[in-house]
């Protein structure tokens, strides 16, 4: 496969820009190949295409489209699916459709319905994506169109399921396309896999992806979560008086099952998170994209490689709360030996490893462990290298049956998961960077700055004891004065940038 599929073709992502900027109406076949709404939204796209067809309808001044006309100018006002339908009936109506764009306009009315959730339509949509990718064999973008029918197909299954269920989701339009990504990307994974003779994911089907949340049974491929994971089997020389001390305090672990964290609803997660993340959409997919089908939380290590203040490891934190699994977060400074992984019981200054201890504080099975600045541990090796220790922790196998010293016994660490933050690769050993998945995490940018600064301000009040609603919309003299000076990068000159803000709005409302 040679060509590149449209999102990276530079005439598709010239339009694409062109359409997301509202200066292109995208074409009936550029949203079946992917194209963003007019504007990015829905209504705005059925205004602006409703708009200009009435016009060109209405300057024919031919008999018999009087109806489409009085229909797409209802449309315009009221964008919703009986208004949609109304079009497509005075299309039936047309006697002479020469000249007249007509199975344009019924294909984007469909286009149109599959966004309000209509199944039916849903389907006839993957058909002609599908019909699209026929002819594109061969090629990337024929890739590209093939895993998005599918993703259309399981799509309009699912709508069908929610309907015979009796299930109402509220304005679906802004859940079909992230849900119809996450179908869509993957059978892209499985067909590339199979391609290269690799095997395809085995940790899901796509009646596990992004609809874990409506009852699914979990895949019997995974422990279910209800059942739990015995972490610590046994303490190690018990007779002993140290023995003695250490079964003593984990007596309530020994040999009981700990919960697993529930996959939770990932539309919603990942709706949140671009919302406060806006410039890391695309780590937020790449990550979400990993859990999907699995019935319990559980993240292969990876590192956030971005500069300093981007919000790697807020975004690190927001991931773990979205996810409503247990975390500790730990800074990676001063980090220089091996007890990271446990020191023996015979020292006064013994304790069990890391994973254990959070494992015990918060009595799951799976909690997650942030790493943070994990370029900054020392690569000293008097009193071992941490490195070491973590290479081991994220092998699958040795976690199964990670030997602590302090319990002298094998604990199963397999479901802890490892997120790290780094401001550079490079200090990172070679064997531990195989091991993770290394996400760019890129920088904040000024377009994104009112998003930013409302958040900040927001969160400052909430940490200063007020009622977040303290936090009145920025005005837009002081976005443009922030503007002026913060032009994206560090979130953290933002802040401080932000809490002048705020001192000046407290000193100004005294003063009244």
């Amino acid at each position: 496969m040679t060509d590149n599929p449209p999102s990276h073709d530079r005439h598709f992502q010239r339009r694409q820009k062109a359409a997301i900027a509202g200066l292109h109406l995208p074409t009936a076949e550029e949203l079946l190949r992917g194209m963003a709404f007019f504007r990015e939204d829905l209504a705005e796209d059925i205004r602006e295409y409703s708009s200009r067809l009435s016009g060109r309808v209405k300057k024919r001044k031919r008999t018999g489209l009087e109806l489409l006309a009085a229909s797409l100018d209802e449309l315009g006002v009221d964008q919703s699916e009986d208004s949609v339908l109304a079009v497509e009936a005075a299309l039936e109506l047309i006697d002479n459709a020469q000249g007249f764009p007509i199975d344009e306009c019924r294909l984007r009315c469909r286009f149109y319905r599959a966004f309000f959730g209509n199944g039916q339509a849903t389907a006839l949509i993957a058909g002609e994506i599908a019909h699209l990718a026929s002819g594109d064999l061969g090629h990337a973008r024929g890739l590209d169109l093939l895993s998005r029918s599918l993703g259309w197909a399981m799509q309009s299954r699912e709508l069908d399921r929610r309907q015979r269920a009796g299930v109402a989701v509220h304005r679906y339009s802004d859940w079909f396309g992230p849900e119809v990504q996450t179908y869509s990307v993957h059978f892209r994974n499985a067909i590339s896999a199979s391609t290269v003779g690799e095997p395809g994911p085995q940790d899901s089907s796509p009646d596990d992806l992004a609809v874990a949340s409506w009852g699914k049974e979990p895949s019997e491929n995974f422990e279910r979560p209800t059942d739990g994971v015995v972490v610590i089997s046994g303490i190690g020389n018990e007779a002993t008086a140290e023995g003695k001390r250490v079964a003593k305090e984990f007596a309530k672990f020994k040999q009981r099952p700990l919960p697993l964290s529930t996959m939770p609803e990932l539309t919603g997660i990942r709706s949140r998170l671009v919302a406060e993340f806006p410039h890391a959409e695309a780590v937020v997919d790449n990550v979400l994209e990993g859990l999907m089908g699995r019935p319990a939380v559980r993240i292969r290590p990876i590192i956030f490689h971005g500069s300093p203040g981007g919000g790697k490891t807020r975004f690190a934190r927001r991931l773990s709360e979205e996810l409503g699994t247990p975390y500790e977060l730990i800074s990676c400074g001063g980090l220089s030996d091996s007890a990271i992984g446990g020191t023996a019981r015979r020292w006064s200054s013994g304790e069990p490893s890391l994973p254990v201890m959070v494992v015990r504080m918060h009595e799951c099975a799976g909690p997650v462990v942030i790493l943070d600045e994990i370029e900054k541990i020392g690569t000293g090796r008097h009193n071992g290298n941490v490195h070491d220790v973590l290479i081991g922790l994220f092998e699958p196998e040795t976690s199964r049956r990670w030997h602590d010293p302090y319990l002298q016994a094998h604990c199963d660490l397999s479901h802890v998961s490892w997120l790290m933050t780094a401001n550079s690769v490079e200090p990172i050993p070679a064997a531990l960077r195989d091991r993770c998945r290394i996400l760019s995490f890129p920088d904040p940018e000024a377009d994104h700055l009112p998003v930013f600064a409302t958040r900040i301000l927001e969160r400052l009040y909430i940490d200063a004891g007020h009622d977040p609603r303290w936090a009145t919309p920025l005005e837009g003299f002081e976005l443009n004065a922030l503007a002026s000076v913060w032009t994206g990068g560090s979130l953290r000159k933002l802040e401080r940038l932000v809490e002048r803000l705020r001192e000046a709005r407290e000193r100004a409302r005294r003063q009244q």
